[in-house]
């Protein structure tokens, strides 16, 4: 049995564990319109974080967790790391043509989480509502 053949929840699974990790994302995105070098990944991922009032993440990425995450991605080709000297740096990352399929794969996921989101606040408010009803101790 080939991989074409994997069933509907396992290719699932298998493309969740792609995206796992939260700056996986990130990444994606800031590649998209040119290859950066690290530093300069670095500091466009935060920056647009900060921009957006850090809406996903809490803190700032660290260069730790862009490493590791960088080093999964390539583990999994969706970046490459190229070696260009320049005055900019000399290590840069873009994405492959199979990083660019993931993103744009996303694309409707992305857009069932804009059109879902009053859905999704609402029933997490009411199981947490439903939560802290029930842990009251009855009086």
């Amino acid at each position: 049995m080939g991989d074409e053949s994997l069933p509907y929840r396992h290719g699932i699974h298998e493309a969740m564990g792609v995206l796992s990790g939260q700056w996986v994302t990130a990444v994606l995105a800031s590649l998209t319109a040119r290859p950066m070098t690290y530093s300069k990944l670095l500091e466009h991922i935060n920056n647009t974080e900060e921009r957006l009032g850090w809406v996903t993440h809490e803190r700032p990425l660290r260069q730790k967790v862009l490493t590791d995450t960088l080093h999964r991605m390539q583990r999994d080709g969706l970046v490459v790391k190229i070696d260009r000297p320049s005055r900019f740096g000399s290590t840069w990352y873009q994405l492959t043509p199979m990083g660019r399929s993931l993103l744009r794969a996303l694309l409707p996921l992305a857009k069932w989480a804009e059109d879902n989101r009053g859905d999704l606040s609402q029933a997490r408010a009411a199981h947490q509502a439903a939560l802290e009803a029930a842990a009251k101790p009855d009086r």
